[in-house]
């Protein structure tokens, strides 16, 4: 297989994720998008790879990816139920307000 064809999917995958974080404010579709565009990282790595056959390296480099992406998620889905727990929303736009600020004494 040539390796233009793995190519390309990466780089629809990656304009894809790039779309849905710049044009959605829902933080599940937030986290969503980051991961397509982790995986067309992973995609690119495997593909880079296969076609350079000396070493395993492209796909040790995916692994970590891998766990990078699952260390991501977990944090963002946990401050995402904290964030409806105390506020009953998982607006992206509103949480930008939660700020704490000090009141002038």
């Amino acid at each position: 297989m040539p390796l233009v064809l793995p190519l390309l999917l990466a780089v629809v995958l990656f304009c894809v994720g790039v779309y849905g974080v710049l044009a959605r404010r829902n933080v599940i579709t937030l986290l969503m998008s980051f991961e397509l565009m982790l995986n067309a990282v992973n995609l690119n790595l495997v593909a880079f790879d296969a076609w350079r056959v000396t070493e395993a390296t492209g796909q040790t480099l995916a692994v970590f990816v891998i766990t990078l992406a699952a260390a991501e998620i977990g944090l963002g889905l946990a401050i995402l139920l904290l964030l409806f727990r105390g506020h009953g929303h998982v607006d992206a736009d509103a949480a930008r307000d939660l700020l704490e600020r000090e009141e002038a004494s």
